[in-house]
């Protein structure tokens, strides 16, 4: 199950905006790998709808059946806000409806804890 957590407006290429919801998974324990100490962590993605901002504001809270789901990508640049460290990353996320082959949305890390 996921969460409609929010939304953003997003500008095209052409000058056109359309709004992608942010959908959240559940709670996660994940152990990091410089100190070996566990934290707590959600998975977050972006996917394009198409409704406008009115609607995106009552889909808030809806829940999803389906799963956030960690992809392999291209290798990109990620800077830490809080510690200012450059890091490659090459991992995203994307939205797997139950019982669905495809995903849909693709994003790439944005904030770490």
């Amino acid at each position: 199950m996921v969460r409609v957590s929010g939304y953003q407006e997003v500008a095209k290429s052409n000058g056109e905006s359309f709004i992608a919801l942010e959908l959240t998974g559940g709670l996660e324990m994940v152990q990091s790998s410089s100190t070996g100490k566990f934290y707590a962590t959600v998975r977050k993605v972006r996917v394009p709808s198409t409704f406008d901002e009115n609607i995106a504001k009552m889909m808030i809270g809806e829940q999803l059946d389906g799963s956030i789901e960690r992809v392999t990508v291209e290798p990109y640049r990620y800077v830490n806000k809080t510690t200012g460290e450059v890091m490659t990353l090459q991992h995203s996320y994307t939205y797997r409806p139950k019982g669905a082959i495809e995903t849909i949305g693709q994003t790439q890390v944005m904030e770490m804890a």
